[in-house]
């Protein structure tokens, strides 16, 4: 079902009339070429062109459209018309002379070995004969020669003053076609259901953030013990030459720098992409990742696009039936995992990620983000907020529950929950994973249960009688208390009780109880009873302290702290209102 949607999606972006959004054909691949050595009609060197330009602080080297390149193994391999400075000049950089050189040789006779139309074209002719009197002398007072024997990058051809490299000339390309289209049918490929010549080695997937830099792949049989039936390598999961081309290509081009089809969530990249042309398949990455610096608006717009989707059904570009494909890749080794993949449409992925959230939303500080982005998330529940400290897989799990609507991985509010009371801070984010999780097992326990327990709002619920809520917001009333009767005070009862409290609130309340009347003693008169009022509403309600408060119990005792702190910042509506409206 995957390789038959990325085959897909590869087929649909062949027939895009714009060229810029069109995949390479069958036989050509784009590549990042860091060097291109300029000869002239006689094969005379002429310069070493580096197309390298900064980003950042990285050099990105220019793509060029290539013939596709031969899947390297331990063996000798080479491609055509381009390589690294190994295969390409002979020169030794990170192998042993003896290989070396054998490379350099398969490199020039697969030149050889071209059709004898195409040995006869201009830019064919010049590199034989730039082999034939290679003299690296020249290329040796490039600034970068050292730079290329420690990296060994890739190397191709170009003729001075063509636009095009030679292994782009119309000869080389029909010649490639050609080869690629000779297929000598030996089995089913899976994918399209028809004979064809079964792919040994698929091609390798790039960009799958901490994978091999040299790609892994997601089809793959290297060792018997993979393989069943004494079938060898691909033939133990037969996709033909042509698909392996299509979906291997599809899917790069979605992990590709730059792609707006991808985004990272935790170690899990994601890419998403639609059966046909849609909204979605560009805006989806906002939904999730940071606001981009350019364009701080882009995400929140995204989102509110999606939430009037999931309300009318009605996109700008494509349909509400339209399939919409989202796969979670993951680095194993020399392999790629895959972490989930989702099959719905457009409508219900919109209603999905609307109810995620709307779940989400919580009453919040005038400088807070109106939405969270998931990576928001997800370093809010990590150690020292920092983004290698997120659990392994929990990125991908959250996401999946997005998409499936189920209840969120209960890592996701066992964290929120450890970091509120590792360092006594019950913030914005992690509150709000506090209560959407909550909120989805409540509203998951309510399908099956005669008695329905209340969701949480956005705001203060004085009609919520959780004792764990009340306790959160009696604990929240205290130190306002506190803060009022010692004005600048440098912590307060939160830093030292809060983790206590919310987890074994009988070994905590009767200590605080016992100094708010010290601390209310000092306040005005009219603002002590105010509060003391406060507090005998909030404990109308509890019957005792318990002893011992459970993981979901501490997250409503959170709840009703923000709550309650939340409101004490609200301005009031009116002069009549209470300090708890």
């Amino acid at each position: 079902m995957i390789l038959q949607a990325l085959t897909q999606y590869y087929d649909r972006k062949q027939l895009s009339p714009d060229p810029k959004d069109r995949l390479p054909a069958y036989g050509l691949e784009e590549k990042e070429i860091p060097f291109v050595i300029e000869i002239d009609k006689s094969g005379n060197f002429v310069t070493l062109v580096d197309t390298r330009v900064i980003e950042g602080k990285k050099k990105i080297a220019q793509k060029f459209l290539i013939p596709q390149g031969v899947k390297k193994t331990s063996g000798i391999a080479t491609n055509l018309l381009w390589d690294n400075a190994e295969y390409v000049l002979g020169i030794v950089c990170k192998g042993k002379l003896d290989r070396v050189a054998e490379q350099h040789k398969a490199f020039r006779e697969k030149i050889s070995s071209l059709p004898i139309d195409t040995s006869n074209d201009l830019g064919i002719v010049a590199v034989k004969e730039f082999f034939e009197k290679l003299d690296l002398s020249n290329l040796e007072l490039h600034p970068s020669w050292n730079e290329i024997i420690d990296t060994n990058p890739n190397f191709t051809f170009r003729l001075h003053g063509d636009v095009e490299l030679i292994c782009q000339r119309p000869a080389i390309i029909a010649a490639t076609a050609q080869s690629s289209e000779v297929e000598d049918a030996n089995g089913i490929c899976l994918v399209s259901g028809t004979p064809a010549e079964i792919e040994r080695l698929h091609s390798s997937i790039k960009g799958v953030w901490g994978a091999q830099t040299a790609g892994a792949n997601i089809v793959s049989f290297n060792l018997p013990a993979f393989s069943s039936f004494g079938k060898d390598q691909g033939a133990n999961s037969p996709v033909g030459k042509a698909a392996v081309f299509a979906y291997t290509t599809a899917l790069n081009s979605l992990l590709g720098r730059g792609s707006r089809q991808r985004a990272q969530v935790g170690d899990t990249s994601t890419v998403f992409w639609a059966a046909q042309e849609h909204e979605l398949e560009n805006s989806f990455m906002d939904l999730f990742g940071e606001p981009s610096k350019d364009d701080p608006d882009r995400s929140t717009n995204a989102i509110k696009m999606v939430m009037q989707a999931a309300q009318t059904g009605r996109f700008s570009r494509g349909g509400a039936e339209t399939e919409f494909y989202v796969l979670g890749l993951s680095p194993n080794a020399a392999r790629i995992a895959i972490r989930f993949w989702e099959k719905v449409t457009a409508f219900d992925v919109s209603k999905r990620v609307a109810q995620h959230f709307t779940d989400l939303e919580i009453v919040r500080a005038p400088h807070d983000p109106e939405y969270l982005s998931l990576f928001r998330l997800l370093t809010a529940l990590a150690i020292q907020g920092k983004a290698d400290n997120i659990p392994p897989n929990l990125g991908g799990e959250v996401m999946r529950s997005i998409l499936n609507g189920t209840p969120y991985p209960a890592g996701f509010l066992n964290l929120a929950i450890q970091r509120s009371k590792a360092e006594q801070h019950p913030s914005y984010a992690r509150i709000a994973v506090i209560k959407a999780s909550i909120n989805r097992i409540i509203r998951r326990n309510n399908l099956n249960s005669s008695q329905k327990e209340k969701e949480f709002h956005v705001m203060l619920d004085t009609t919520n009688h959780n004792p764990a809520y009340l306790l959160g917001r009696l604990f929240a009333t205290l130190e306002k208390i506190q803060e009022e009767a010692n004005p600048g005070i440098n912590a307060t009862i939160r830093d030292r009780y809060y983790s206590a409290a919310s987890s074994t609130p009988v070994a905590v309340f009767t200590t605080l109880l016992r100094l708010k009347n010290h601390h209310l003693g000092k306040l005005h008169k009219g603002r002590a009873v105010q509060l003391e009022k406060l507090i005998a509403e909030i404990m109308s309600d509890l019957s005792d302290f318990p002893r011992i408060l459970t993981l979901q119990e501490q997250g409503r005792f959170a709840l009703g702290y923000y709550h309650q702190r939340q409101t004490f910042f609200t301005k009031p509506q009116s002069s009549t209102e209470e300090v708890t409206q």
